[in-house]
């Protein structure tokens, strides 16, 4: 059912923003601390049987130069560089096995999938990637919205936010791809991180967030107790004292904030009836995206959003990106 503001409302719905006063300084000085580190992208040849597409089991320095996983996959029939799409993976998951990922490769394109540190342990697809986060954490409750949440510079999503960063220049790193036609997708929490890289980054040609995770989290925690956002409301509910605290770490990571700094085309999707990532928070973002951006709006649809139904909008889109 529709449980959020009806579309017309979300239409004009532009909260106030969250941000902190260092934001900028926070991430150029997070991704500084990474740049010391190595790329040392690694391609090793997998067999996966397949008759027209190459697979490599990719490895990369991410954040505090640790190693995190990908697939890379390469139609074999190709000549000369190919426009790259990097894709990131819903919460809980992971990159899995290559046998998930064949349309971006099938359609002639270069795909990087990378994995999500530490996670993998709930989803479809597991993770192989280890989170080696800085010591002295402190408390959280079970899931990673808040692992770490009393300090932004020891919290899980700026290592992982980091990763999808450098997952840019892995995938740039092999000479199949075309370093100037990159584009990042995602959905879920996948989609939160193609906003936070588009915002990070000025050379990505464009940036495709299905039902965006990771956007708007007061409002988020407030109004639904399903999926991850619901970690939040269930420490603050111990920490009662610590909102604020809490709110101004997580504002570090909001979507809301990265999109103000994208200016990539982008397209957006939201299922009306989402009560994983509810309208009004994929609204939040969409609204200050700083670029021209688009959204679909799926009216009967939830977390699904318009799922493999939507795919001929995003086809259509990263053609025009790519100048195709």
């Amino acid at each position: 059912m529709l449980f959020d503001m009806p579309l017309d409302r979300l239409r004009d719905y532009r909260p106030e923003p969250e941000e902190p006063a260092d934001f900028d300084a926070f991430w150029e000085k997070t991704l500084a601390e990474s740049a010391r580190h190595g790329l040392d992208a690694e391609f090793i040849p997998y067999d996966a049987g397949f008759a027209t597409v190459d697979v490599f089991d990719v490895t990369f320095r991410g954040w505090g130069g640790q190693p995190v996983k990908a697939w890379l996959l390469l139609p074999r029939e190709r000549s000369g560089p190919l426009p790259a799409v990097v894709q990131y993976i819903g919460y809980n998951g992971g990159r899995g096995i290559p046998y998930s990922w064949l349309t971006w490769s099938a359609l002639g394109y270069a795909h990087l999938v990378m994995d999500n540190r530490g996670q993998g342990g709930g989803g479809k697809n597991t993770a192989d990637t280890v989170d080696i986060g800085p010591d002295g954490n402190g408390s959280s409750s079970p899931g990673f919205l808040t692992r770490g949440i009393e300090d932004p510079y020891r919290h899980y999503y700026r290592r992982l936010i980091t990763d999808a960063v450098r997952a840019v220049d892995a995938a740039r790193a092999h000479t199949a791809v075309d370093a100037s036609r990159v584009a990042v997708l995602g959905g879920s929490q996948g989609g939160g991180l193609a906003l936070a890289v588009a915002g990070l980054r000025d050379d990505v040609v464009a940036a495709v967030a299905d039902v965006p995770f990771l956007c708007h989290y007061r409002r988020a925690s407030q109004i639904t107790d399903a999926g991850p956002y619901a970690e939040i409301a269930r420490w603050l509910s111990g920490h009662r004292f610590r909102i604020d605290e809490a709110m101004e770490t997580l504002s570090y990571f909001d979507g809301v904030n990265f999109a103000a700094r994208a200016t990539a085309p982008a397209w957006f999707s939201v299922g009306l009836m989402d009560k994983i990532c509810p309208s009004s928070t994929v609204f939040a973002a969409y609204h200050r995206y700083a670029g021209p951006a688009q959204i679909e709006v799926f009216t009967y649809n939830g977390h699904e959003g318009g799922a493999e139904y939507d795919l001929p909008r995003k086809i259509a889109a990263l053609r025009g990106a790519f100048g195709q």
